[in-house]
C-alpha cells in the first residue's frame, strides 16, 4: 500500500439519489471538521429501548475499493452484495424503517448515493478499484455525515447505526487520526460496529481498533469466506440493530443508555463468533494464490 497524502476535494452537496451509471464518476466528498453533534444528540431513547409506531435504522457499509482490490475480490464483493440486498430486507420488525448508505474509499472517498436509501429502493452499484487506501478521510467523512443535520434527519425515532467496515489493507493516510474524529461523535459511539478483513494483508488489530472489540472483527481469505462473512455480519448486524431491547435487566434494574449499547455490542459479538466457527472453507481458493 502506498503511503501517498490524499488531499480530499470539496463536497457535493447535490441530492441525486438515482442509481449511478458509471460509479467512477460517483460524488467525491471531502472530510469535514468534527460534527456539532458530538454532544448526544439522539432521541430521548437513543437505542430505541421504548416502542414507537416507526423507528428508522441506517447501515452504513464502509468499502475499501483501492486498487489491491483489484480482480476477484472486488468481484466477489459486488457479487455478495447485489446478493445481500434482499436478504436485508427481510430483516428488522414491521415498525423499522431499514436504510442504506455505502461509503467507499481509496485515493478518494465517495457515497455510492447522496442520501441513506430505503432498503426496498436500493440497487447496488457495482464498484471499481483503484488507488490507494484512504480509511482516515473516510473515518472523517462518516463523522461529518452522521449526524442530525445529514445523514440521519429521519423525523422518527432511530435505532443506533449499523456501521460495517471492509477493508483488505492497511491505511495509507493517518487512520488514527480520523478515527480520534470519529470517536467524538455520539451515533459512533452507540452504534453497532463490525468489521471484515479481506485476503492476506488486512490487519485485524485496526479493524478491532475501529470496532472496539476482536469478537466483532472477522477474516476471509478466500471468494466463498467472503461471502459467508458478508452475510454473517450484516445480518447478524441488522437483527440486533433493529430490535428493541428490555429497560430491565435479570435483576429488575433500569438499563441507561450504555448498558443497552453494550449489551447489543456484546451480543453482535457472541453471534458472530458462533456463526463464523460454524462456517467450512472447502476447496475455496484463497484470493492471493499467484500474486
Amino acid at each position: 500500500m502506498s503511503n501517498e497524502h490524499v488531499t480530499e476535494p470539496e463536497v457535493n452537496e447535490t441530492q441525486n439519489v438515482s442509481p449511478l451509471d458509471d460509479f467512477d464518476t460517483a460524488e467525491t466528498v471531502s472530510t469535514a471538521p468534527v460534527s456539532d453533534d458530538s454532544i448526544l444528540d439522539f432521541d430521548d431513547d437513543p437505542l430505541s429501548a421504548t416502542s414507537v409506531s416507526k423507528k428508522s435504522l441506517v447501515i452504513f457499509f464502509l468499502i475499501d475499493t483501492s486498487g489491491s482490490m483489484k480482480g476477484k475480490k472486488m468481484g466477489e464483493l459486488n457479487t455478495v452484495m447485489e446478493e445481500l440486498i434482499p436478504e436485508i430486507r427481510r430483516v428488522g420488525e414491521a415498525d423499522t424503517e431499514v436504510k442504506v448508505a455505502v461509503l467507499t474509499f481509496s485515493t478518494e472517498v465517495r457515497w455510492m448515493y447522496s442520501t441513506p436509501i430505503p432498503i426496498e429502493d436500493f440497487e447496488w452499484a457495482r464498484l471499481r478499484a483503484s488507488g490507494v487506501t484512504s480509511m482516515g478521510a473516510a473515518f472523517k467523512e462518516l463523522n461529518h455525515r452522521m449526524s442530525r443535520n445529514s445523514f440521519l434527519n429521519s423525523p422518527s425515532l432511530s435505532f443506533a447505526p449499523v456501521i460495517f467496515l471492509m477493508t483488505d489493507g492497511y491505511p495509507s493516510d493517518d487512520y488514527k487520526e480520523g478515527l480520534r474524529e470519529l470517536q467524538t461523535n455520539s451515533w459512533y459511539k452507540f452504534g453497532l460496529k463490525a468489521a471484515l478483513g479481506i485476503g492476506q494483508e488486512a490487519n485485524d488489530n485496526i479493524l478491532a481498533e475501529f470496532t472496539g472489540s476482536k469478537d466483532t472483527v472477522v477474516h476471509a481469505y478466500s471468494g466463498g469466506q467472503l461471502a459467508q462473512m458478508i452475510k454473517i455480519i450484516a445480518v447478524t448486524s441488522s437483527q440486533i440493530g433493529s430490535k428493541s431491547m428490555t429497560l430491565s435487566d435479570d435483576t429488575n434494574h433500569e438499563l441507561g443508555e450504555e448498558d443497552v449499547f453494550a449489551a447489543k455490542q456484546k451480543l453482535l459479538g457472541q453471534q458472530i463468533q458462533e456463526l463464523v466457527s460454524t462456517q467450512t472453507d472447502g476447496d475455496d481458493v484463497p484470493f492471493d494464490t499467484g500474486w
